[in-house]
């Protein structure tokens, strides 16, 4: 069985992660697939759009397939993950900058490589099922695929908080902060799919979209502007610990599960992304923390935490935010020199 299926169905190319049993994780080889696939159809006269969706009800992507990652910088094979990510980063720009309409079905647990493949899309749909989260600074990484350049630019400080804490949202607040556009209930997707591939014209998106729910995060933003306005990463942690609200202490907590590397570098990123251009630019950036992430960094135990030993107590080399060199986070994000990202 494929693990990405792909094809032209009617009007439509058509790519469906299949991978139910592991929530559809993105490997090296499907991003590639996904890629000559969508190269293919810029020249397609048969393909009016594309329309990428998840197999099973459980999820559209969860994220990036990090077992093999983690077994070849174990290994001491570093260039194996610089180049998956290399890999993955250019199928981003690639979907960013699509010249036919591309429809991202985001029905169920949308994270990491799943927002890559979807997120950056021109037409994307969430569901009553979607959960979506950027949640890499749990494991040593930084919010990448793209998700700094949409972080920074939800509305205010949103973008920090979702960065920060990992936190997961339903279909309203991913619409408000810029991951989705519009939402309808999940048994009306096989019309969608069925429409779109008849007619090649995501018209029939607004037509069938209905109101979204509620965005949890809009009635708290005023409070999370000002905690996370703070200057640096110590210092917004410090904001939401002050604050008696409920919400606040379970970002405060959140955060220092986190790995303080990345929460620090996150944060730099998420900023900085706001004065630059482009989503490339951003992706760029993202990609000097990954290069050094296995060899210089955090990823490894975050992976091992998580994923092999699944303790859940991970043993970062530098434990707290107020114990964190900031030339340590200048070193992560220092450009590469012959090794940056060129998109």
């Amino acid at each position: 069985m494929a693990e990405v299926e792909i094809r032209v169905s009617g009007r439509a190319g058509r790519i469906t992660l299949n991978r139910p049993k592991a929530l559809n994780a993105l490997t090296h080889e499907m991003a590639l697939e996904i890629e000559r696939a969508l190269r293919a159809w810029r020249e397609d006269p048969r393909v009016q759009l594309v329309v990428i969706d998840g197999a099973g009800d459980r999820a559209f992507c969860a994220g990036g397939d990090i077992q093999l990652l983690y077994d070849r910088g174990r290994a001491g094979d570093f260039a194996y993950g610089r180049r998956f990510w290399a890999d993955e980063y250019r199928l981003n720009a690639l979907i960013g900058a699509y010249p036919k309409p591309y429809v991202a079905l985001m029905d169920g647990i949308v994270m990491g490589g799943g927002v890559g493949v979807s997120a950056h899309g021109s037409h994307r749909v969430v569901t009553e099922r979607t959960l979506l989260a950027m949640p890499e600074c749990g494991i040593g990484l930084v919010p990448d695929v793209g998700g700094t350049f949409i972080l920074s630019r939800a509305p205010g400080r949103l973008g920090e908080h979702l960065g920060l804490t990992g936190a997961r949202v339903g279909a309203g607040d991913a619409i408000l902060t810029g991951f989705a556009d519009v939402y309808m209930r999940a048994e009306r997707l096989p019309a969608l799919i069925a429409e779109l591939e008849a007619s090649g014209d995501p018209a029939a998106i607004a037509a069938m979209a209905e109101p979204a729910p509620e965005a949890t995060l809009a009635p708290l933003r005023p409070a999370i502007d000002r905690a996370y306005d703070a200057p640096d990463a110590l210092g917004v942690v410090r904001a939401l610990e002050a604050s008696d609200e409920a919400w606040a202490q379970d970002a405060a907590r959140a955060i220092r599960r986190n790995c303080p590397l990345s929460v620090a570098c996150a944060l730099r990123l998420i900023r900085e992304a706001r004065a630059l251009p482009d989503l490339k630019a951003a992706l760029a950036r993202e990609y000097r923390f990954s290069w050094r992430c296995t060899e210089e960094g955090e990823f490894l135990e975050g992976i091992r935490a998580a994923v092999i030993d699944k303790d859940r107590s991970p043993r970062w080399q530098v434990a707290r935010l107020e114990d964190l060199p900031p030339e340590k986070v200048d070193a992560m994000l220092a450009p590469l020199g012959e090794n940056e990202l060129t998109l």
